[in-house]
């Protein structure tokens, strides 16, 4: 898969490119509209081009592209917001993000959110999605995946849409292994996704924290030292990015002054790093076949 190129829109902190960079793939382009995770982007990846708001790219001007992922924002769809669902400008940007599909045309399209989108307006929001799909001529699959099978100890689970141009079957492919395809979804043997081993604790300097946790719900912890908050550095642990990943010169203050409260937020809202990683080999698998 030589010259492998994907765009990534509402990007945040790029998980995607953390979990990529390992297949040789290449970004064409990023798109964020928030500070700070502009600033750990540029910072990090200086010569990728960072785009603003996506609805604008046209669709030619960073080139030809294979995929195309983004997660675009979840509170609309959350069981713990308003649900105003694609009546809500941010959940709108769900179908914006299928109407540059059309305009970039790539052969692969990975969407993520939160479990919350399957049941807005009693379903009818995520069957909307899903016949965009299908009218933009795109097979598709979706599956929840949840963040602690696949190595870091949180629970964290989210849909990721697979669709492919024209290929259904390769789109099943990517998100369900043959015991899945077989109606085996909860039993796949020694390498399950959804029964294997659960990522349990957390080891860090200060001492272990016990249990798995949820990088969004700010929650306490209890190490051997007692109650206390979670470290920003933890936060990249839980996510699978590196130590001090967010740790960046911001605002003219050093990578050592930088404030804990924008990490926290920019790793709340970013994508688990290992299930995009394990995404992406099962798209270079496909591909490859």
């Amino acid at each position: 898969m030589s010259e492998f190129r994907y765009g990534s829109v509402c990007s945040g902190i790029e998980a995607a490119t953390a979990a990529w960079h390992p297949l040789g793939w290449e970004p064409a382009f990023f798109s964020e509209i928030e500070p700070f995770p502009r600033a750990v982007l540029s910072h990090h990846y200086p010569d990728v081009p960072l785009h603003g708001d996506f609805t604008t790219i046209e669709g030619n001007e960073y080139g030809p592209i294979n995929l195309l992922v983004g997660g675009t924002p979840c509170q609309s769809f959350s069981i713990a917001g308003l649900r105003g669902g694609l009546d809500d400008n941010r959940g709108n940007l769900a179908l914006e993000f299928l109407r540059l599909a059309d305009r970039t045309r790539p052969r692969w399209l990975v969407w993520e959110n939160v479990p919350g989108v399957l049941s807005s307006n009693g379903g009818r929001d995520f069957g909307s999605i899903l016949g965009g799909l299908v009218e933009l001529g795109y097979g598709f699959a979706y599956r929840v995946l949840d963040a602690q099978y696949f190595g870091v100890a949180q629970r964290r689970r989210r849909v990721f849409v697979v669709g492919c141009l024209g290929d259904a079957g390769s789109a099943a492919a990517v998100l369900f292994e043959r015991n899945c395809l077989q109606g085996n979804i909860e039993e796949r043997g020694k390498k399950s996704v959804q029964k294997g081993e659960i990522a349990g604790t957390l080891t860090t300097r200060t001492g272990v924290a016990n249990d798995n946790y949820s990088v969004e719900q700010g929650h306490l912890i209890c190490d051997k030292y007692g109650p206390r908050w979670i470290m920003p550095i933890e936060c990249e642990r839980l996510q699978g990015f590196s130590d001090n990943f967010t740790k960046i010169p911001w605002r003219n203050k050093s990578a050592e002054e930088c404030p804990d409260t924008p990490r926290y937020k920019a790793l709340g809202n970013s994508m688990a790093v290992p299930v995009m990683r394990w995404i992406g080999e099962r798209i270079k698998k496909v591909e490859e076949l």
